[in-house]
């Protein structure tokens, strides 16, 4: 069956705002249930942007415009598959490991280090995908949706830079950095919809 465009773009909106579901979900299973295995939603969010590559992906070759945008979320997606793959594979061994021999303490950091690098560079894409269609939304008169999205995708888009670049020494908190980028992709997705049901 072939999709049409502009229902390959509605699908990715609607990717996105389950991405940005999730993320939220997870961290409060993680600080309000830390016993709770997290497993399972990390392998959906994984199939998530698997998918969500695929389509962005498609949108991307078949776009007239916007392809900066459709680009920063394809690759913010691959980035994502490889941050969730970390977490699903190496978080695990490499704390036991860790645990067994206090010297591999170093490499298990640096993994999760690795991991949040991934996870700030996916944002730092989402943040400026947020930017490209928010201006667009703008353009066609949807000033609030537009600015709003263009307004996040920027904050989102400087503090995922800093933290990617700058680690613990940033000056912009992580949960800022992360925060803003979830908010980004939520309004990215909403932005997505809108521009499919014009097309």
């Amino acid at each position: 069956m072939e999709l049409t465009h502009s229902r390959t773009v509605k699908i990715t909106g609607i990717f996105l705002i389950l991405a940005a579901i999730s993320q939220p979900l997870y961290t409060a299973l993680y600080l309000g249930a830390p016993e709770f295995d997290r497993q399972f939603l990390w392998g959906l969010e994984a199939l998530l942007f698997v998918l969500l590559a695929a389509f962005a992906g498609s949108a991307l070759v078949r776009a007239k415009r916007s392809t900066l945008g459709f680009s920063a979320i394809a690759f913010s997606a691959v980035l994502n598959v490889v941050q969730v793959g970390v977490g699903l594979t190496q978080f695990g061994p490499f704390r036991e490991a860790a645990k067994l021999n206090g010297d591999l303490s170093v490499l298990a950091s640096s993994v999760g280090a690795f991991s949040f690098f991934s996870y700030n560079a996916a944002k730092i894409l989402l943040g400026l995908a947020a930017i490209v269609f928010g201006m667009s939304m703008i353009g066609t008169g949807k000033k609030i949706l537009g600015g709003a999205a263009a307004l996040l995708g920027a904050v989102a888009f400087i503090a995922n830079s800093s933290v990617m670049m700058f680690g613990s020494q940033s000056l912009i908190p992580s949960p800022l950095a992360g925060g803003s980028g979830v908010s980004a992709t939520l309004l990215l997705g909403l932005c997505l919809l809108s521009v499919s049901r014009e097309d």
